[in-house]
């Protein structure tokens, strides 16, 4: 039996681990401020962070969660998103993550949303199976750009 609560602070190291491991461009220096600025009330996003322990109380996995005012083909102005999803590897497969969808969507629900979602990357295809088997349904396929600013000159940024 999976049990998922909100992060606490004492979970910081376990969250911090998972962190670095679903976003490993990021250091761990990174995640660890962004992971006290969230316990310090400095961070915007993510508003909430749930929990996911296996029957032996050990975490393995996590969902970080937002409320976005646009989503992509979403309807209404107050969206909640699943910023982050990550299970350990050797959790998948056991209800774990769908364990941590179904927690988001409660705290939607009492947050006001009447919408949920979220994306992957465009070749995650491992990820866009497990959204699609828990109900999400894949709206479009974009691909993002960006280009550096500076002093009213374009500075490229290969």
């Amino acid at each position: 039996m999976i049990h998922v609560r909100t992060v606490t602070r004492a979970d910081a190291g376990v969250w911090l681990r998972m962190r670095c491991a679903l976003w490993p461009e990021g250091t761990e220096a990174e995640h660890h401020a962004e992971i006290d600025h969230f316990f310090s009330g400095q961070l915007r996003e993510p508003l909430a962070t749930l929990l996911a322990l296996n029957p032996s109380d050990d975490a393995v996995g996590f969902a970080e969660l937002s409320i976005r005012s646009y989503a992509e083909d979403c309807v209404t102005d107050r969206v909640a998103y699943l910023e982050g999803w990550y299970v350990e590897p050797e959790a998948r497969r056991q209800g774990v993550g769908r364990a941590l969808v179904r927690a988001a969507e409660e705290w939607a629900r009492s947050q006001g949303c009447t919408e949920f979602a979220s994306d992957a990357l465009i070749d995650n295809h491992v990820s866009a199976a497990a959204h699609r088997a828990l109900g999400f349904q894949e709206t479009v396929q974009i691909r993002c750009f960006r280009k550096v600013l500076q002093d009213g000159r374009t500075v490229r940024s290969d």
